[in-house]
């Protein structure tokens, strides 16, 4: 009986444990909300031009959807691009992905077995990012109700709530990004490539969104879907950017599937 996705998943999740990289960005994760939160219990200074900013010393659960807005443009994309860009191409690099395709695995179970990898690194990163954020944030400033952007008081159990569905919500932008690097790596057959053609993509995405001539191609960008977990700290909520984040994220992230997919599919295993 040949080994299915779930098995390769776990061959995947082995590896990635086994990986400095991964600890790299996992530690970055965790290291900056920690050193945001100390900076706030050293200083009372305090981001007023971001979103939740004017409110970090009132409630600790503010704390976490600043870091949200900050990271959400290059820090967690890049932390997600070490793995997804690396997952294929290293093993192409080092030899060892024709190995695994002279096996009888299905070529189909080892791509997918390795994206559900690099998804779950992914959600680990943004569970760790949010889990550290809060804590640290309840420390230093209280474990307190959160004023919305509509200028109502939620309290802090629903606040809490709310700021956990917003990281959720961010992931939907966040795991396309994944499958785009993803994607990277099984074209290039190079990490520093897929990593680097993964940062730049999303840069470019939002050069094209500052770009005189070209504003009618912002709600369709990718990172223009990166604040859409703003709708639910608005009362009542407000579903449309949600809603919307989630079909155009699907016009870049089921296509870049496909295409790794079928390039993985076609990989020559004579040449590695």
């Amino acid at each position: 009986m040949r080994p299915g996705v779930w098995t390769v998943y776990r061959w995947e999740l082995r590896k990635l444990i086994s990986l400095k990289r991964t600890y790299l960005g996992l530690a970055a994760a965790a290291g900056v909300p920690l050193s945001f939160a100390i900076t706030l219990a050293l200083k009372k200074g305090q981001p007023n031009d971001v979103p939740f900013g004017a409110y970090v010393h009132q409630s600790g659960l503010a704390i976490p959807l600043v870091l949200l807005t900050f990271a959400s443009a290059f820090l967690l994309p890049l932390i997600t691009a070490l793995v997804a860009g690396d997952i294929v191409a290293a093993e192409d690099q080092n030899g060892t992905l024709k190995t695994i395709l002279t096996r009888s695995v299905q070529r189909g179970h080892v791509f997918f077995g390795k994206v559900l990898a690099a998804l779950t690194y992914t959600i680990v990163s943004l569970v760790l990012l949010g889990g550290v954020s809060i804590v640290a944030g309840s420390l230093v400033s209280g474990f307190n109700p959160l004023r919305s952007l509509s200028g109502t008081t939620v309290s802090a159990t629903s606040a809490l709530w709310l700021v956990l569905a917003s990281f959720a919500v961010y992931l939907v932008p966040l795991g396309t990004i994944c499958l785009v690097g993803v994607m990277y790596s099984t074209v290039t057959r190079n990490s520093a490539a897929a990593v680097v053609g993964t940062l730049v993509t999303v840069l470019l995405i939002e050069l094209v969104g500052i770009l005189p001539g070209l504003g009618f191609l912002q709600p369709y960008l990718l990172t223009r879907q990166f604040p859409a977990w703003q709708g639910l700290l608005r009362q009542p909520i407000d579903w449309s950017p949600i809603t919307h984040s989630i079909w155009v994220c699907a016009l870049y992230g089921v296509p870049a599937v496909i295409a790794g997919y079928l390039v993985f599919l076609r990989r020559d295993v004579a040449g590695g």
